[in-house]
C-alpha cells in the first residue's frame, strides 16, 4: 500500500485554525465528501464516535483520527494542516498542528491496519513533519507525503 494510493492531492489542505476538535472534525468531514464522496454526517459521527473511546493524538504535534466507515470500498485519507496547534489530548499533551485521518470500511480488516502502520511510520519522520509545517500549499503538502515513501522504498 502506498500513501498515494489512499490520499488525492484534493484531500490535502492547510488551514488557519479551528476552535475546537468537533470542528476539526467537521473540516475533515468536508474534505472527505468533497474529496472521497463520504457523507459529511456520516464521517465526522464516526469520527467523534472513534474519538470517544480515546484520543488519537500520538505525540510530536501528530494525530491521526480514524474511523471505519458504512458503504466505502476501499481505504482513503484526509491531510489536514493547521496553523495555529490545536489542543487534542495527545499523548504527549503537546498540541497537535498535523492531522492524518483515515476513513475504512467496515469490513476493511487488515487494510485499515496496514494504512495505520504506514500514515505512522511516515508522521513519525522528523523530516516529513518539518517539511509540512513549512509548507501551506496544499500541492506541495501532497508531494511532501507521497514522496516521503517513495524515497524510503527506494
Amino acid at each position: 500500500m502506498q500513501i498515494s494510493e489512499i490520499l488525492t492531492q484534493s484531500a490535502v489542505k492547510a488551514v488557519s485554525s479551528v476552535t475546537s476538535k468537533k470542528r476539526l472534525f467537521q473540516e475533515i468531514s468536508e474534505i472527505a465528501h468533497s474529496a472521497h464522496g463520504i457523507p459529511t454526517g456520516v464521517s465526522l459521527e464516526a469520527l467523534l464516535e472513534r474519538e470517544s473511546l480515546g484520543p488519537t493524538g500520538v505525540g510530536h504535534g501528530v494525530a491521526l483520527p480514524h474511523a471505519r466507515v458504512k458503504d466505502l470500498d476501499h481505504v482513503v485519507a484526509v491531510f489536514l494542516r493547521v496553523e495555529r496547534p490545536l489542543d487534542f489530548d495527545a499523548a504527549d499533551r503537546h498540541p497537535v498542528d498535523l492531522f492524518f485521518a483515515l476513513f475504512a470500511p467496515e469490513s476493511a480488516g487488515v487494510d485499515h491496519l496496514k494504512a495505520l502502520a504506514l500514515v505512522s511510520r511516515t508522521m513519525r519522520n522528523n523530516d516529513v513533519c518539518t517539511k509540512l509545517r513549512a509548507n501551506t500549499d496544499p500541492t506541495s503538502l501532497h508531494a511532501i507525503l507521497t514522496e516521503a515513501q517513495e524515497s524510503k522504498a527506494a
